[in-house]
């Protein structure tokens, strides 16, 4: 049996397409082709994802609605509950305060006298102590000259004193007595607890005035300084007014020349004489230990301690006759002098010194205390001074405290106030509170400035902050601040 094998032959047209669509596909690039997979895979997905951005949208929308509903419905249960809530607060406010007043019994016993005593303290300070010791019948006038409403104590003596009668005070020395004001200076405890125990004026008067002689007359608030400077440096200085059995001197009559006190002595026997004279030796001796200048024996000592002697022997004479020449001058108002610091001061020991420093206004002197081993001291002290009607200038001199010698000179200067006086004039007669600058005092060769120094108003009070050159000396600088205060304070 013979078998036949057909081949069928395929059509040209196919065939064609074939070839055309292989002509095609070569000429396409391999880019292209990847380029169109991925839009169409991205367009796939996007087609996905479509229905669940959808669901996502709605069920943000319908969150959002939910939040706002719920957020009207809590403010309109707020504003009919803000009378409830008021309560509510108070009540927690209330709870809390008992909670807080249960700890505070818990607290131990050794706090609780640590705490009552602090309150105390602060209820009943030194300056409202100092207060109520003023209320008291017999310190509302001045004990010398009875001037009511006194403003000034007298803690060497312990007596509450007018301005007027402050600056004889003042003058007697700080061996006798020591001013303070009641509103000006910053008191402490000790200070008004031993001012209490001394009783008062009315104390110091029986004790004082318990002999006063016929013939002498106490001064009133109207009297002359001169009547005021001749009673109270017998009352207090001379103390010729005490009692019999505490005084060796008997009372005699005042004498008729009030500028000196040796011409008491000539109304004494022989015996009283000698010893009044020995007083008044003794009194002048203190007066000018008080201001001194060194001397031969502290140049001996070293030969570097040999400068400027005709200087130190000009100021030592004007510090006797302050010294000698009694207070009866009157007072136009106070001056506050802060000792801020010293700056590279003068060595006077071996490697440093113990420097103090004195301030003079015409008969009246004052000191700050002494710091040890220092030729930058802080002092940061504050001094107050009568300022004479005549207004001489402010003298400080600089000294390094000595134990067994003379103590050494540090340097010395002169301060012009008669700009801040007039300032604080101006001021007062303007009424003007207000901070503002008044003037400037310009350094120069013919002072002792180290720089120009501003005179201004702060808080009400005339401030004058200056930085002065030491003079007679070979290096120094102090730093001041001064304030004018008138007697009306």
């Amino acid at each position: 049996m013979v078998s036949f094998c057909c081949k069928v032959r395929p059509d040209m047209n196919t065939q064609q397409e074939n070839v055309d669509t292989k002509t095609h596909v070569r000429g396409t690039s391999l880019y292209e082709l990847l380029q169109a997979e991925r839009l169409q895979s991205e367009q796939e997905q996007a087609e996905k994802l479509q229905p669940e951005q959808e669901w996502a949208e709605k069920l943000q929308s319908e969150q959002e609605q939910a939040e706002t509903l719920q957020s009207e419905q809590e403010k309109a249960e707020r504003l009919h509950s803000e009378p409830d809530q008021a309560k509510r607060l108070q009540l927690e406010k209330e709870q809390a305060h008992k909670k807080s007043g249960k700890q505070h019994h818990r607290k131990t016993s050794a706090e609780k006298p640590c705490k009552s005593s602090k309150s105390k303290s602060e209820k009943h300070g030194p300056q409202k102590k100092l207060e109520q010791l003023l209320s008291h019948c017999g310190n509302r006038h001045c004990a010398d000259c009875g001037n009511p409403e006194p403003k000034w104590v007298s803690m060497g003596v312990g007596v509450f004193i007018c301005i007027k009668c402050s600056g004889i005070h003042r003058s007697l020395g700080v061996h006798i007595t020591k001013v303070l004001s009641v509103k000006l200076d910053d008191w402490t405890e000790d200070q008004v607890d031993a001012l209490e125990e001394m009783g008062g004026n009315i104390v110091a008067n029986k004790k004082y005035e318990a002999c006063i002689p016929g013939n002498v007359i106490k001064p009133r608030p109207d009297s002359a300084i001169e009547e005021r400077s001749d009673f109270i440096r017998r009352k207090y200085e001379l103390q010729q007014f005490l009692d019999s059995d505490e005084c060796i001197m008997c009372p005699y009559p005042r004498p008729t020349c009030s500028s000196t006190y040796r011409s008491a002595s000539t109304y004494r026997s022989e015996s009283t004489k000698n010893l009044m004279l020995t007083l008044d030796k003794k009194h002048i001796e203190k007066q000018v230990s008080s201001l001194r200048i060194p001397g031969i024996g502290n140049a001996l000592r070293s030969g570097r301690h040999n400068w400027k002697k005709k200087d130190e022997h000009k100021h030592s004479k004007d510090c006797d006759l302050m010294a000698s020449q009694p207070g009866m001058i009157e007072f136009v108002g106070l001056i506050k002098v802060n000792v801020v610091k010293g700056t590279n001061l003068a060595i006077r020991d071996m490697v440093s010194s113990d420097p103090y420093v004195i301030l003079c206004l015409g008969q009246q002197s004052v000191k700050t205390r002494v710091i040890k081993n220092n030729l930058n001291p802080v002092w940061n002290e504050k001094l107050m001074l009568s300022i004479p009607e005549s207004v001489p200038p402010l003298k400080l001199v600089v000294y390094d405290k000595d134990t067994f010698t003379t103590d050494d000179f540090m340097g010395q200067a002169e301060i012009d106030i008669q700009p801040l006086v007039s300032a604080a004039r101006d001021i007062e007669q303007a009424r003007h509170n207000e901070s503002t600058l008044l003037g400037t005092w310009v350094a120069s060769s013919e002072n002792t400035l180290l720089k120009d120094s501003i005179i201004s108003l702060i808080d009400g009070a005339v401030k004058q902050q200056m930085s002065i050159k030491l003079q007679n000396v070979e290096r120094g600088v102090l730093d001041l601040e001064l304030e004018c205060v008138p007697l009306t304070q």
